[in-house]
């Protein structure tokens, strides 16, 4: 079952983006079907608002895809996950903070990285690492973080992707923080509007309209 993480085409919040201007995101990774999408977003607003995502427009790639809500500083928990997410935890992770899929010694760092993803705002970029273990191998994934405005306007929901590369195995799953990157919005530019250009045609120019000059003079005949 698809679950669906918008408004649809009707929101008054702004513009509605599929991904078939990505080619479908047949060629890019759920990680950048993500971002690009998000950046299609940006306005001279800034972050885009919650209400603008579509899930038509991350059809390819929703298993992977989930919403966050900022509960605390630091802290958020997930209001929507799609499939991957619930089989790499072994349950259904709807409420549960973003922290439970880190190990302790991450919990820390994850939440001073969430932070700087609502305040900043920034986008997060997470290499992640599950050591192996008795009915599993180890396991490798990314997770990549994008700014979302509430309803109110302020920065407190994250649209977020996850992936790993190879078999689950045993679950629950639970990840250190190998490398992270971040970077400003602010650094990141909107989609240039193309500019349609003025094209002439047949039009001549206007010329300037000059009244009689003083050459012409005024003749009265006094025949009767």
């Amino acid at each position: 079952m698809k679950i669906f993480f918008g408004n649809g085409s009707g929101t008054k919040f702004g513009k509605i983006v599929a991904m078939d201007r990505f080619d479908s995101g047949r060629s890019l990774s759920p990680i950048q079907q993500a971002e690009a999408y998000w950046t299609a977003l940006l306005s001279g607003d800034g972050v885009p608002m919650r209400s603008q995502i579509d899930p038509r427009g991350l059809e390819n790639i929703l298993p992977n895809t989930f919403i966050l809500e900022r509960i605390a500083p630091g802290l958020a928990r997930f209001r929507l996950a799609g499939s991957h997410l619930n089989t790499l935890a072994g349950m259904e992770v709807r409420g549960m903070p973003l922290t439970a899929f880190f190990e302790p010694s991450a919990r820390t760092q994850v939440t001073e990285i969430l932070e700087q993803v609502f305040v900043g705002p920034a986008i997060a970029e997470l290499k992640l690492a599950s050591t192996g273990g008795f009915g599993r191998t180890d396991l490798q994934a990314r997770m990549i973080l994008l700014p979302l405005k509430s309803d109110l306007g302020d920065v407190s929901r994250v649209l977020g992707v996850m992936v790993s590369d190879r078999a689950i195995g045993a679950t629950p799953r639970r990840f250190d923080v190998s490398h992270h990157k971040l970077r400003a919005v602010s650094e990141i530019k909107a989609p240039q509007q193309p500019v349609q250009p003025v094209v002439e045609g047949f039009a001549e120019k206007q010329q300037e309209f000059k009244r009689p000059g003083s050459h012409l003079r005024l003749v009265v005949s006094r025949d009767k």
